[in-house]
């Protein structure tokens, strides 16, 4: 299995994604999961110009050795009650489609949405509508959309697919050949055991979004910082010949001042410690990738 990890790691640390990546390649990483969660109307990317920032990215990543292998769309609400939040989150997920093709990655990560007092069934079919917008886009250029789970701790009391039984019923549900599954293991570890979710996904799990917490809330954590049980995730893995990456998403091991998981508190007075820095991150992407080849050449898993 080859280790990947998202550019969302130095998101606050490096101005583009050309920078980002040459982190990750300096911390061991050759496989990159492109982060596009935060697609604003003025980023590069929905720009007219936006083929020419992705062919200089793909030019800088061929010079690396790198090679892009997953991503994940535009994050937002497809189910929030403003339309015009839907229809750029709309526009942003299918331009970050087209990005896909250009830098040929086949499976990108699109969250369903949510809504107060929605029952499984209505979810289900708000959420197949909300797909649909994305078939054509996703037939013409042969990308493969991945809706995942959540968890409790994110969505209160709120319907969500957060078991492998429900995300599957739903695939079934829309039964589009290029929607599947991708499992978060930390999501998943708020919800508790996951081997039989992720047995039950099987063939429909296309890629994993791997991290850690301490079974409460969603931190994204690198692997052992939390509670995960990183035996149980390998085993469901290998039990269902899961064929993916390795891909990390533990973009939160340092909590910035300004977090969406909590704001670090103010000292008025002095504020030289409130902000993370570059320097600790790069150390802890390292660490992150030595105890990913860890685990899976503990498993006999790994691949350069």
């Amino acid at each position: 299995m080859k280790i990947a990890t998202t550019t969302g790691d130095f998101r606050q640390y490096c101005a583009n994604d050309i920078e980002r990546i040459q982190k990750l390649h300096k911390a061991g990483f050759r496989y990159i999961d492109l982060d596009m969660y935060s697609f604003t109307p003025n980023s590069v990317y929905m720009s007219d110009n936006w083929k020419e920032a992705v062919f200089a990215l793909q030019d800088e990543a061929d010079k690396l050795g790198m090679t892009f292998v997953q991503a994940h769309s535009q994050g937002g609400n497809p189910l929030d009650a403003d339309p015009q939040k839907v229809d750029f989150l709309v526009a942003a997920t299918i331009r970050s489609i087209e990005i896909c093709a250009l830098l040929g990655i086949k499976n990108t990560v699109v969250h369903p949405g949510f809504m107060l007092d929605i029952c499984k069934e209505e979810w289900f079919e708000k959420n197949r509508d909300f797909y649909k917008k994305l078939f054509p886009a996703m037939e013409k250029y042969g990308v493969n959309v991945l809706t995942e789970n959540s968890t409790a701790a994110n969505m209160g009391s709120r319907y969500f697919a957060n078991s492998g039984k429900d995300m599957l019923e739903f695939l079934r549900f829309v039964d589009h050949p290029l929607l599947h599954a991708c499992w978060d293991t930390g999501h998943a570890n708020c919800e508790g055991s996951q081997y039989d979710d992720i047995i039950t996904l099987g063939k429909e799990l296309y890629a994993i979004h791997y991290n850690d917490n301490h079974g409460q809330k969603d931190e994204h954590l690198i692997p052992y910082l939390g509670t995960l049980n990183h035996d149980e995730v390998i085993n469901a893995l290998i039990d269902i010949g899961y064929d993916g990456y390795f891909t990390l998403e533990c973009s939160s091991s340092l909590v910035s001042k300004k977090h969406w998981l909590g704001k670090r508190r103010v000292f008025e007075r002095d504020t030289r410690l409130a902000e993370t820095q570059l320097f600790m991150q790069e150390h802890l992407e390292a660490l992150m990738y030595d105890i990913s080849k860890y685990i899976l050449t503990s498993y006999d898993l790994f691949e350069e």
